[in-house]
């Protein structure tokens, strides 16, 4: 931690939370790196869903990348969002850059999304424990959009039982 804050949970609990937070943040800017990899190189018949999807995608992790990055900062933390700095840190798998056949994409994109959803999981439950809950609240509000763009993703690639 290098800003002094007037933040009463403990030094020990926030930097617990910002090193989550910042391991997470580098997951975040590396999804919307691959969804936007996606949404300039998909083909395809089903194009124009697809790059549609994908835009929503990545405005909407473009936007829990600034929630986790405001509270980690918010408890005295510097938010390391760089893409130097995610590529140091991400634990995703990197993304094959010859895909272009749409629901490649949506499936790599469905194992990345799944991939942090189980991360931050993980993080929601390791914040309550460190008594951090605003942070553990931070992780289960990432956690349910993340959970519901999967959604969005997987029904492209799901088959209905008839």
């Amino acid at each position: 931690m290098s800003i002094k804050t007037r933040n009463d949970l403990g030094q020990n609990v926030r930097k617990k939370s910002i090193e989550l937070l910042n391991e997470h943040l580098a997951q975040f800017v590396d999804l919307g790196a691959q969804v936007k990899h996606a949404h300039w190189n998909v083909k395809g018949p089903h194009f124009i869903a697809l790059h549609e999807l994908f835009d929503k995608l990545y405005a909407n992790v473009v936007e829990y990348t600034d929630t986790v990055a405001e509270r980690l900062t918010a408890l005295g933390g510097i938010a390391h969002g760089t893409v130097q700095a995610s590529a140091e840190t991400t634990k995703l798998k990197a993304y094959p850059l010859q895909i272009t056949d749409g629901l490649e994409h949506v499936d790599y994109l469905s194992r990345s999304f799944a991939d942090v959803a189980k991360a931050t999981r993980e993080a929601i439950r390791t914040t309550a424990e460190a008594g951090d809950d605003a942070t553990s609240d931070v992780f289960t509000e990432v956690t349910r959009a993340l959970d519901k763009d999967l959604w969005f993703l997987e029904a492209h690639i799901q088959e209905t039982n008839k």
